[in-house]
């Protein structure tokens, strides 16, 4: 596979791209801003950065969009008739290097040396960053998907501690059951399953057999833990609503539930914390928080991050650079994180703001204890959505076996071989 589709779609947008026209008055330093931030939670830590720009007397054009391949549809169209983007909501992952490497992004390595960012940013965050050794992404956060989130009402009335081991959470869903409420609260997507089942792959392989699974380790597929695994999740839907109940909701629906305490638990990643607080709900007193079993050694790392496209406008470049030292102001993440749920990229941050939860994700980071790419990250970005139609669909749909599931895993790993 390498990546082709990808490569396909930014050939095509270099040798369609024509020269820009102005496409906004000046106002100060004028940035369009494309991103798939849409939740509660994710609009409001979006408006930390917003509000920045606007107080610097700068104009933020908002260009939200459904979800990340919604935002490549949009950067590329836009590139394609002639005026890229200012800025571009991206993933500081494995395939975010073909940016640069195409030639279609703005180095922003003047401002990441000027700032001292090598000083303040974890050496993990700041290679994800960069390529050949110039930074070309401003990291605005830190996410780790191998969370637990644990309703204090449901597990309370089901006298269930919060889980410590896999046997505990299905004897807690168990148990959550018989009290009538949902044990384990899930959206429609396909790659809420797939978050679900990378905390599996860690506990059956270990970290290294994991590591070897998410480069692409097609043999691997084949060692028996794969089966295990994957009957590991099967028994996991039947705690969950019938796709058909939930495949219109979201995984903000499924923070909620956990919140209201209709649902006991949910597989995902410390973004839920975010919604879960703006929609007015506390840790500890409604929710509760932990790694998940099998998981505690590990912080299974997602870096959200802004990329900035190159155009012909005249002063965007300089806007850019701008934008770039406000995402990395200490305050702004600080802000920024307490509302998305994550960490600051920033480790010179006052961690008396953080909440239990954030507490513990920031001492994991600052030790580099369990430090690993999740799988989004450290996928190609083409292998990873296989991966995931894979693993959502033998969730979703109970007549395709484990080993139909193994043998279409390793099909598709054979491709990129």
């Amino acid at each position: 596979m390498k990546q082709a589709i990808k490569r396909a779609w930014l050939a095509a947008v270099l040798a369609t791209a024509a020269p820009a026209a102005q496409a906004f008055a000046e106002q100060g330093l004028a940035v369009d801003v494309v991103h798939f931030w849409v939740s509660k939670s994710e609009s409001a830590a979006l408006d930390v950065y917003r509000k920045a720009w606007a107080a610097s007397g700068n104009r933020w054009i908002d260009m939200p969009a459904e979800n990340k391949v919604a935002v490549q549809r949009v950067v590329s169209d836009r590139i394609a008739n002639g005026y890229a983007p200012a800025v571009m909501q991206w993933n500081a992952n494995y395939g975010a290097r073909e940016l640069p490497e195409m030639g279609i992004v703005l180095d922003i390595d003047d401002v990441a040396k000027a700032d001292h960012w090598q000083d303040v940013i974890p050496a993990t965050v700041l290679d994800r960053i960069s390529d050949k050794g110039k930074v070309y992404f401003a990291p605005t956060n830190i996410h780790a998907e191998n969370w637990l989130w644990t309703s204090t009402a449901a597990l309370a009335e089901a006298a269930v501690k919060t889980p410590q081991s896999w046997d505990d959470i299905f004897d807690a869903a168990d148990k959550i059951k018989a009290t009538g409420r949902l044990p384990i609260a899930l959206g429609g997507t396909r790659w809420e399953v797939s978050l679900i089942f990378n905390n599996i792959i860690y506990l059956k392989f270990g970290p290294e057999g994991y590591a070897r699974l998410m480069s692409g380790d097609a043999a691997l597929v084949q060692d028996p833990r794969m089966i295990e695994a994957l009957d590991m999740l099967r028994r996991l839907s039947s705690y969950v609503e019938p796709i058909g109940q939930r495949k219109d909701k979201t995984w903000a629906d499924a923070a909620a539930a956990v919140g209201q305490g209709k649902a006991g638990m949910q597989f995902m990643g410390d973004w839920a914390k975010g919604e879960l607080v703006a929609r007015g709900y506390s840790v500890d007193k409604d929710f509760d928080c932990s790694l998940v079993p099998g998981t505690s050694i590990a912080y299974f790392m997602v870096i959200d991050a802004f990329a900035f496209p190159l155009t012909n406008r005249e002063g965007t470049a300089e806007a850019q650079q701008a934008f770039a030292r406000m995402v990395l102001d200490r305050d702004n993440q600080v802000a920024f994180s307490r509302l998305k749920g994550s960490l600051p990229v920033r480790t010179d941050v006052d961690p008396s703001g953080l909440d239990r939860c954030g507490k513990l994700g920031l001492e994991m980071i600052k030790a580099r204890k369990g430090e690993v790419s999740a799988q989004s990250q450290a996928m190609p970005s083409q292998m990873s959505e296989g991966w995931i139609g894979v693993i959502g669909d033998f969730f979703n749909d109970g007549t395709i076996t484990a080993k139909d599931a193994q043998h279409r895993l390793h099909d598709l790993l054979m491709q990129d071989e």
